[in-house]
């Protein structure tokens, strides 16, 4: 999420995506950081992310324990476009707040937000990497096409319900998210950066800016392992919390995780440890084949030589 909530799983930084589309031959998720990725599920392609975790907090302060547990669950759907993907997240929390005098019994949804993400830039799309048969270290140098990132937009709202105990305001509440999600793959393959800039709660007296920075390594063709860093800053809290975790592979549509998360204050101090998967069913997917410039070039070269000896070539979709 995250996405690193985009996090990134073994399929981004295992599988090469240079010629073929968004869809992916292994599962996508954003689980279990909570940075977004750049890229969509795929067209027709429905994508369940789920897991629960337990949380541990102490404020130094306000002189409270706070212990509960949470429940994630987020759906992907990609539709009408390749690149294009509609999202549905949510978070329910149950929480035990122990002052010296008091307990507070807080349970809701921390978080519920509708929205879509838009794949605008694609550095791969119709990139070959030239091969020179004569230079082993010219095949094997830096290549800088790797810092161009991909380049996506999220754009939805967050609904909030009356009286809900973590929220700041006791009224109930629609407002906007939006999101700059920027990808890259780095080195052989096997490692991808995310980054996240999110403006949320845009029109409310608390406007939040955070940032979420992932960096995911594919360890083999099941495990992968990540460290995530996210800031938040608004008048209604401000944090800085790291998280690492791994995911392993047990399928190509079927994915389970594990992660921990803390910061480093006392106002409150938080550890939150949890575990989840991440499903997905593509049984109408079609596979859109993206060609590099030169191959489209040579391919409508092909379909000018025959069209000149008396035949034409039509692709139904």
């Amino acid at each position: 999420m995250f996405n690193v909530k985009t996090v990134v799983a073994v399929s981004l930084f295992l599988i090469p995506t240079i010629h073929y589309s968004q869809h992916t031959d292994e599962i996508n998720s954003n689980r279990p950081g909570e940075s977004m990725s750049a890229f969509a599920v795929g067209k027709t392609v429905l994508q369940v992310e789920t897991g629960v975790f337990g949380i541990q907090e102490n404020h130094n302060l306000l002189k409270y324990d706070a212990n509960g547990f949470g429940i994630d669950f987020e759906v992907r759907y990609g539709a009408f476009l390749e690149n294009l993907e509609f999202i549905a997240d949510v978070q329910f929390v149950n929480e035990r707040f122990t002052y010296p005098m008091q307990i507070d019994d807080r349970a809701d949804f921390k978080q519920t937000v509708l929205g879509a993400k838009y794949l605008i830039y694609d550095p791969n799309k119709g990139y070959k990497k030239e091969v020179n048969i004569y230079s082993w270290n010219a095949n094997h140098k830096f290549n800088w096409h790797q810092v161009i990132p991909a380049v996506a937009v999220f754009a939805g709202a967050n609904f909030t319900g009356a009286d809900n105990p973590f929220y700041f305001s006791p009224e109930s509440s629609i407002s906007p998210k939006v999101a700059v999600i920027l990808q890259n793959h780095l080195g052989d393959g096997s490692w991808v950066f995310v980054t996240n800039i999110i403006s949320n709660y845009m029109t409310t007296d608390y406007p939040s800016l955070s940032y979420i920075l992932t960096l995911t390594k594919g360890i083999n063709d099941k495990w992968s392992a990540f460290v995530e860093n996210q800031g938040i800053k608004s008048d209604f809290y401000s944090d800085a919390i790291v998280r690492g975790g791994a995911a392993y592979l047990i399928n190509k549509n079927l994915q389970v995780d594990a992660s921990i998360s803390t910061n480093f204050k006392d106002t409150p101090s938080i550890l939150y440890g949890g575990v989840g998967m991440s499903w997905r069913w593509d049984g109408r997917y079609k596979e859109v084949q993206l060609l590099t410039k030169e191959e489209q070039a040579a391919q409508k070269m092909a379909k000018k030589t025959k069209t000149k000896k008396g035949f034409r070539i039509f692709n139904k979709k």
